[in-house]
């Protein structure tokens, strides 16, 4: 054989091992979830706009275009009932506000649909519709979000907002995957993805110079991980390379180090009242970190600190919980315990990133619609193709 075959054959062998490699996974990935993809978007399509602007709330000391949501865990105090509320943490007040949070909730789902939706079948009139909705959200002077969460998770009687609120445009991450995963198509309109991108530049100063970012950026558990989360995100939309380095360095020197034992475990988590739910979302958190980050000069999943912490130990360590979570051995959750886990972003990600197999069983198996609100919230990443 002379020296040209020789190099073709060695080629082709290659590429061949490659394709049987990564192929398969992303081909069960899509059989898994296809018909459900489809479902949803079919229900995407007749959806009109819901903004902030459509619900208000007289606690708020926002502006009509202002997200306002309240604290989860803090409830009136029987002993003074007109009074600042207390916390009862864990415990979800269901009289609070939250109909700003579920509208983005579910201008996630719509877009997260109609964006995977497109990956698979092309059709240009799933982008159309994202369009409509995306105009309303970040364009339209009369029905957009103003760029801040100055009024996120207030507390009656304590707080206005607070910077632990950032955590709830979690929901916007998939918003703008989305927008990548539809933007080669000839439907959609420039104008809307450049007036988008300059809402998240707001946005993305907002939260790296107002307080409440800060306050957010240092959180030592989920929330600073959240923080990391989202600025990657936003920043990768934007083309802001100066935060997405950013980023990287704080997810190496900040995060693993701070959040991660030495066996994979997440003890700031394990400390919490719902120490299940929370190991599983701060571990999504981490692997979506890496998802967005890796690149071939700096793979994050196969980075490790100098005491050995990384992706991968972490997702070991939680894995058989997410198989059987009856071999947990912590404490149950308060809460939801009986929700949990669902289609988990951190497995899926990770089987994909090492070839694992059993991984990418597991979250086949795993539920891939939950109902329950407290997951939904917790579950950013609930559309995978568009960010395969």
């Amino acid at each position: 054989m002379n020296l040209f075959k020789l190099l073709f054959v060695t080629f082709f062998i290659v590429v061949f091992s490659s394709w049987k490699t990564d192929d398969p996974f992303k081909a069960e990935i899509t059989a898994t979830i296809r018909k459900q993809v489809i479902a949803e978007a079919n229900w995407a399509m007749q959806q009109k706009p819901i903004t902030v602007t459509a619900e208000t709330s007289s606690r708020s000391t926002g502006g009509k275009n202002d997200f306002y949501s309240e604290g989860d865990y803090w409830w009136p105090n029987p002993e003074k009932p007109d009074g600042p509320y207390i916390q009862k943490d864990g415990l979800t007040n269901p009289q609070n506000f939250v109909a700003h949070r579920l509208a983005m909730i579910r201008f996630s789902q719509i877009i997260g649909a109609l964006a995977s939706a497109y990956q698979i079948t092309g059709n240009d009139k799933y982008v159309k519709q994202a369009l409509v909705h995306l105009n309303a959200w970040f364009i339209d002077p009369a029905t957009k979000m103003n760029p801040n969460l100055l009024y996120a998770q207030a507390i009656k009687g304590i707080a206005t907002g607070r910077g632990i609120g950032i955590i709830d445009t979690i929901q916007l991450m998939e918003v703008v995957q989305g927008i990548i995963a539809m933007q080669k198509s000839k439907a959609m309109a420039k104008s809307t993805v450049d007036g988008t991108k300059t809402w998240f530049s707001a946005y993305l100063t907002w939260l790296t110079t107002h307080q409440y970012g800060k306050d957010e950026m240092n959180a030592k558990n989920n929330h600073g991980t959240c923080w990391v989360m989202q600025v990657a995100c936003f920043a990768k939309f934007t083309d802001n390379k100066q935060l997405i380095d950013f980023c990287v360095d704080r997810y190496k020197t900040i995060l693993l180090p701070q959040q991660m034992d030495a066996d994979g475990s997440l003890p700031l988590e394990l400390k919490r009242t719902k120490p299940f739910g929370y190991s599983i979302f701060n571990l999504d958190a981490l692997a979506t970190i890496c998802q967005l980050l890796s690149t071939t000069k700096d793979n994050l999943w196969k980075f490790e600190t100098a005491d050995g912490k990384g992706i991968k130990k972490g997702v070991s360590f939680l894995y058989p919980f997410l198989a059987d979570k009856n071999k947990w051995p912590y404490a149950k959750d308060v809460m939801h315990w009986n929700s949990w886990p669902v289609a988990q972003p951190a497995l899926l990600f990770s089987a994909v990133a090492f070839h694992q197999k059993d991984w990418l069983n597991t979250w086949k198996k795993a539920e891939h619609d939950p109902k329950n609100e407290e997951v939904i919230r917790n579950l950013p990443v609930r559309h995978p193709l568009i960010w395969l």
